[in-house]
């Protein structure tokens, strides 16, 4: 077991942050932790790195107690902030040897390490630049440099690709494969829910200090009540119709706006069908019509009842 945790609590005063909080990490996994704001998800992964006291509970990292003063643990850890980390004053290169230097004091080890880490992210021809003459995907793989480095086994990686570009994104997605294709495990942060569905082997869904949910994306989607999601665009419909398709077999939730329509299942093969069939009896005419299986975003809004960036 990398991280185990165990009735955390953490309180301000009389909030508390963290509500008997349990979380489990594997060897080799990227492991999904969402919440909308204020959920605790931030205080939880400062409590795991010893960076915030708590009230009561317990937390291993590599089967050892995590305490302030557990070096040949952190040692081993790398943390990716949400909000870039680096010295404004110094270059790519020196920005990443700094980084590196606190864990690896060998000189021609060190620069092997962030020869291979500036390669890693594919800053080479950016060696010399200052941050203030990077874009923001650029300063954003700088970033992860500085904290993978070291070639750590753990790495916490909150929001990456927060306000970067496509192609950035993408690079930042495949060198975060690559990461744990070589051996690290990753505890990843994101409000992006399709970067947490592709990259994901597992989901930790928290909300009030509490895990709530947990498994694979798969197991999530098939433990809510929604089934499949049909949405009919450029269409005009009475209230007495919207009651009627209440009762549609296997419906459960019906709303329109602006035009357009949307029927959420909770069963059925022939839904869409169904739904077509009562169009047709009642001579309604429409636009495009979509059917779509549950998303993660589903998942999460029905489990929390709230969008991920409440």
């Amino acid at each position: 077991m990398i991280i185990e945790v165990r009735n955390l609590v953490k309180r301000y005063k009389d909030v508390i942050a963290l509500d008997h909080f349990n979380m489990q990490v594997e060897e080799g996994e990227i492991l999904g932790l969402l919440g909308p704001n204020g959920s605790g998800k931030t205080t939880a992964i400062n409590c795991m790195l010893s960076l915030l006291s708590f009230d009561k509970g317990e937390i291993k990292i590599f089967d050892k107690e995590m305490t302030p003063d557990a070096y040949d643990s952190k040692k081993d850890i790398g943390i990716i902030p949400q909000n870039v980390a680096v010295f404004h004053e110094l270059n790519v290169q020196d920005n990443v040897d700094y980084f590196c230097g606190l864990y690896i004091r060998d000189k021609a080890k060190r620069k092997k390490l962030v020869d291979e880490a500036i390669a890693f992210v594919a800053l080479d021809e950016y060696r010399k630049f200052k941050p203030g003459k990077l874009s923001g995907g650029l300063l954003r793989r700088l970033n992860i440099a500085c904290g993978i480095a070291h070639k750590p086994k753990l790495i916490f990686m909150d929001e990456p690709t927060v306000a970067v570009d496509p192609q950035s994104r993408n690079a930042i997605l495949e060198g975060i494969r690559r990461l744990n294709n070589e051996g690290a495990t990753i505890v990843y942060t994101s409000h992006y829910m399709e970067e947490v569905e592709e990259l994901c082997n597992r989901i930790i869904i928290m909300d009030k200090g509490k895990m709530i949910a947990s498994g694979s994306k798969e197991e999530l989607k098939a433990n809510i009540m929604l089934k499949e999601k049909v949405e009919v665009e450029q269409v005009t419909i009475s209230l007495r119709q919207i009651e009627e398709i209440k009762g549609i077999a296997n419906v459960y939730d019906v709303s329109y706006h602006s035009h357009t329509l949307q029927v959420k299942f909770m069963e059925g093969k022939r839904n869409m069908l169904n739904l077509m069939d009562y169009f047709a009896q009642e001579d309604i005419s429409y636009g495009k019509v979509y059917s779509q299986t549950p998303t993660l975003n589903d998942v999460f809004l029905e489990i929390t009842g709230k969008q991920l960036r409440d």
